[in-house]
């Protein structure tokens, strides 16, 4: 009898369990559009919001060459310590300090791989501006000799001798954007519209919470805020040296009379069934949110990933409806 009694309380469950999905699956009536909505090709997502670490944390990237005469010169331990965090003391090289002040510790950054994600992304970073990384807060206590010295109040990285010291600027915050449909093959809605240059810590593959960098900024009316679309064309991984290899593979089954193959070129039933890739739909892959802007790049943060973000991505501004 229990064994019995088990057998149906599992064969109950597992009913349910395929009730639920089978009834989050199926398709439902067709809308104004005539789009039929399902959870998989316009699932419910939840955005997630940018806390001010997110925000303070993110780097940017500008055209503009940031003044470097005032910098971190050491610490309390130096030379023994050269990596300095939260409550330590850094001294300060420069001028123009006074006790009280704020400043931000930024870093002008290379990527010390200097590999290509993405067909031309040196051309287009160039373009874009410098990358910058925001690696902590510190706040003047005192001034001594030719050095001030702070105190390290947040950091979002080790601070190291050599990091920029600049006056600190209050940065708004990001307001809450409500869960809601986000429909994965939506055509092109025409507004502003550029691509994701550079992962943070040149990341070329991101995911939720993660930050990355728009060559599109304030020059085109971008605010922090904003939301962008994350896009993607199955002709994008014609350019991508690893993923493009699966062009070179067979794609049919041993069974069929006209074996298909999947490349550029168009449908052709005299040779078989060539699959253009360009007359494939494309899909969203994510969303983004502003979360700084300079004149001509701006930092996001991936609210929501239903797969892996690339450097490279189309972004396209997802205005709220």
């Amino acid at each position: 009898m229990k064994k019995t009694g088990l057998l149906l309380l599992l064969t109950v469950m597992v009913t349910a369990t395929f009730a639920v999905a089978q009834q989050s699956t199926t398709a439902s009536t067709p809308d104004a559009s005539g789009i039929v909505n399902t959870s998989v090709n316009v699932p419910f997502v939840r955005y997630q919001t940018p806390t001010a670490a997110d925000i303070y944390c993110a780097g940017f990237i500008t055209k503009d060459r940031i003044p470097d005469a005032n910098y971190v010169n050491g610490g309390l331990q130096t030379p023994i310590s050269t990596k300095f965090q939260n409550g330590e003391l850094v001294y300060l090289a420069g001028s123009g300090y006074q006790a009280g002040q704020l400043y931000s510790i930024i870093r002008e950054l290379r990527d010390v791989n200097e590999y290509e994600l993405y067909p031309g992304q040196r051309k287009v970073l160039a373009g874009a501006g410098r990358a910058y990384g925001d690696i902590g807060r510190v706040r003047v206590v005192d001034t001594r000799s030719h050095s001030a010295i702070a105190q390290v109040e947040f950091s979002c990285d080790p601070i190291n001798p050599g990091d920029v010291a600049v006056p600190f600027v209050e940065k708004p915050p990001v307001a809450f954007r409500g869960p809601g449909h986000f429909d994965r093959f939506a055509p092109a809605n025409g507004k502003l519209s550029g691509r994701v240059v550079l992962g943070k810590d040149f990341d070329g593959e991101l995911g939720t919470g993660m930050k990355l960098y728009m060559n599109l900024g304030s020059n085109q009316g971008v605010k922090v805020g904003d939301y962008f679309r994350v896009v993607r064309s199955y002709t994008a991984t014609l350019g991508d040296p690893v993923d493009s290899l699966s062009f070179e593979t067979g794609t049919s089954e041993d069974t069929q009379m006209r074996p298909p193959t999947i490349e550029a070129g168009r449908f052709n039933r005299t040779k078989g069934v060539n699959i253009h890739v360009g007359d494939l739909p494309r899909r969203a892959v994510g969303e983004v949110v502003v979360v700084s802007v300079t004149p001509t790049a701006s930092s996001a943060m991936v609210v929501f990933a239903l797969e892996d973000v690339h450097a490279g991505d189309g972004v396209e501004l997802d205005p709220p409806e």
